[in-house]
């Protein structure tokens, strides 16, 4: 076996040690991040409900309700029927 040789055989074997760790280590800083963020969870819920339980409840606004009132459209003026929708379609050239 020539230097040249050994040398390749090295690289690829620190290679595959430099791999092994770096998945250790990458699983370890992914672990962590997952901690932290789930712990930055937890403290922010328990900030959040410490607060709602200290401030007295408020009524839900009793809001009012528009009868009959439609955004745009006439009561009288309805629709036509699909039957009839699709008969003046085709009739007007269009093919479905």
């Amino acid at each position: 076996m020539t230097d040249d040789d050994r040398d390749r055989a090295d690289a690829r074997a620190n290679k595959a040690a430099r791999a092994t760790n770096d998945a250790r280590t990458g699983k370890a800083d992914r672990d962590a991040a997952s901690k932290a963020m789930l712990d930055n969870m937890a403290r922010l819920k328990a900030l959040r409900l410490a607060r709602e339980a200290a401030e007295p409840s408020r009524p839900a606004p009793a809001g009012k309700k528009k009868a009959g009132a439609k955004s745009g459209k006439k009561s009288a003026e309805k629709s036509p029927a699909l039957a009839e929708w699709l008969a003046s379609q085709q009739s007007g050239g269009r093919r479905t």
